[in-house]
């Protein structure tokens, strides 16, 4: 027997092809929608290879703003003016003279340095009360580990004084005590090489 084909079922196929390609029309016109947005974005952007400076000059020429040009109006107050001299060049006096600027005070320095062997003694005060420390120091080049000792001018030569310090690197200092008022005068020397500092006078009391 022949197959005898149902009337009901092809009015159910078309429906479902027609949906198919429906489907299909709207995929490519969504692709073809992103393209178009992708390809004008870009070109928004500049993202493009060869078009990137000029887009970017193009942005910033927009971006420029240069105000229109007003008259201002002039000023009616006072005007100041500014104190330009150079505070190093001598000032003109009334009478047309030139007012030199006084020479500051300099500290004086040593004219000399010790030399090698040389013993150069110094006092911290050269005032002290009776039985206060006198303190003092000095340097001694080339004197490394010498031991000095002190001594005081008295009845017209110089005695012993019960003290000596030691030269660690060049310097040494110490202190000694006194009863006796008045100048005194105090050195340093070295037995061992007859070498003699110069001296020093503090007064006691």
């Amino acid at each position: 027997m022949g197959r005898v084909s149902d009337p009901q079922q092809r009015p159910t196929e078309r429906p479902v092809v027609n949906g198919v390609v429906a489907l299909v029309a709207v995929a490519l016109g969504v692709g073809l929608i992103l393209a178009l947005v992708a390809l004008v974005g870009t070109k928004v952007l500049g993202l493009g290879g060869g078009d990137g400076e000029s887009s970017a000059d193009s942005t910033v020429r927009q971006s420029m703003y240069l105000p229109t040009p007003v008259e201002t109006d002039e000023a009616t107050g006072p005007l100041v003016t500014l104190h330009t001299e150079d505070p190093d060049e001598p000032e003109a006096t009334g009478d047309g003279e030139t007012e030199l600027p006084e020479d500051e005070p300099t500290t004086e320095l040593p004219s000399e340095s010790p030399g090698a062997g040389e013993i150069s003694l110094q006092a911290l005060a050269t005032t002290v009360a009776s039985g206060e420390r006198i303190y003092f120091s000095g340097v001694y080049p080339g004197g490394e580990g010498a031991i000095l000792f002190v001594q005081r001018f008295e009845n017209g030569e110089w005695a012993d004084f019960p003290a000596s310090v030691g030269v660690t690197n060049g310097t040494f200092s110490s202190y000694i005590f006194t009863g006796v008022s008045g100048v005194n005068r105090f050195r340093v020397v070295d037995r061992d090489s007859g070498t003699v500092s110069n001296e020093i006078s503090v007064t006691v009391g």
